[in-house]
């Protein structure tokens, strides 16, 4: 059985969901699901102090990458105990993980001719199943990775046949940060259209654009969904006078609707993984709540309407 290292949070929970949980022998610090990995070894750490606000943590990210500065760090002694023969990593974002670079010059440490690593880069939709296919590959599980996007497949195909007859697609503007407003790209423009909405200002595989205040009133959208990445809700409550402050200035039929809500940003949206398809089931009972209440039952406990 190989001897795995999970350097991000969607890697782990692909490396759980092809059955291969019980290789892992190091996680990053972000890892929190499934909970049995909680306890693992902690292969990585972040530079950044532990800040009050979004516009804080933004300031000093953006200072350490015009320093050339590292957000987070291997600890390249545990790695080196963990003695692994499958690292997973990804080169997408700096700001989300280790550095590609840093885990290939650790990897040249360690003296094992035969480690692998597995790179993750999605982008996309089919990026993320391609990298779960891949994963899987490198465990030897290809048969248990198919099952898996089976699975996702169905739970897709279900939404897609309850929103495929829908005429009025709303306009929808999704939030990956608060402060300032950054707008979610990647795949996201793609689940807006998958749950039966239209994407405002990104389209599939845009990085996330920072809009001004003035940029932001030129918008009209009907559904505006808050997902701050990184942040579960508890954690984006506690900014909550920032979305008020927003949404103030906005002459949003969203708002002037009761349009506008709040996700777990963390567990959901911003991790591509498995549960990527739980963040489409979650947007769509935030698109079409008429149609979805079946959906907004089952992930209660993951978003909220904010009024």
């Amino acid at each position: 059985m190989p001897r795995v290292v999970s350097l991000l949070p969607s890697a782990t929970e692909m490396v759980a969901a092809v059955g291969m949980q019980s290789s892992l022998v190091g996680v990053s610090h972000e890892c929190d699901f499934p909970a049995g990995v909680v306890g693992l070894p902690i292969m990585t750490r972040t530079t950044l102090r532990s800040l009050p606000s979004s516009a804080d943590i933004d300031r000093d990210v953006r200072k350490l990458i015009t320093e050339v500065l590292a957000v987070y760090e291997l600890e390249l002694d545990r790695l080196r105990d963990a003695k692994p023969d499958v690292i997973v990593t990804q080169d997408l974002c700096d700001v989300c993980a280790v550095s590609y670079d840093d885990v290939c010059a650790a990897a040249r440490q360690l003296g094992n001719p035969n480690l692998e690593i597995v790179n993750l880069h999605p982008k996309v939709l089919a990026d993320i199943w391609n990298d779960i296919r891949r994963v899987a590959a490198a465990l030897s599980c290809e048969a248990r990775g198919e099952e898996v996007l089976a699975d996702i497949d169905e739970r897709i195909e279900a939404v897609r046949a309850r929103t495929g007859s829908i005429e009025e697609r709303p306009a929808v503007l999704t939030i990956e940060w608060l402060d300032p407003v950054m707008i979610g790209g990647t795949w996201m423009p793609e689940l807006v259209e998958l749950a039966g909405g239209t994407a405002l200002v990104t389209s599939p595989g845009d990085h996330a654009p920072t809009l001004s205040v003035e940029q932001l009133k030129a918008l009209a959208p009907d559904v505006v969904l808050f997902k701050p990445c990184g942040f579960g809700l508890a954690r984006s409550m506690s900014e909550r006078h920032v979305i008020d402050q927003l949404l103030s200035e906005m002459d949003w039929p969203a708002v002037s609707g009761g349009r506008v809500y709040l996700a777990d940003g963390n567990a959901f949206f911003n991790r591509p993984g498995p549960r990527i398809v739980d963040s489409l089931e979650i947007l769509a009972a935030c698109v079409h709540p008429d149609r979805f209440e079946d959906l907004a039952a089952t992930h209660a406990a993951s978003f909220i309407s904010v009024r």
